[in-house]
């Protein structure tokens, strides 16, 4: 980083929600529209206990800088 860079601030957050619950109260906050940071991707998994490990890694390859499963 030069001088003249500033440090980015912006993260991006992988949140992996099991499509019965987690994924249902973040599409409930759309359409209450509540907003979260943009910096957050939501991807609908069929159960986080079967969330593969893989796909967090191949994530944090991308440039996921942290990564949420909720269930």
């Amino acid at each position: 980083m030069t001088e003249n860079q500033t440090p980015s601030t912006e993260y991006q957050i992988v949140a992996y929600c099991c499509e019965h619950c987690a994924y249902a109260a973040a599409d409930l906050a759309g359409s209450l529209r509540m907003q979260y940071p943009p910096e957050v991707k939501v991807v609908e998994v069929p159960c986080t206990g079967k969330l593969d490990p893989l796909m967090v890694l191949h994530a944090l390859e991308d440039g996921a800088d942290g990564i949420m499963a909720a269930g």
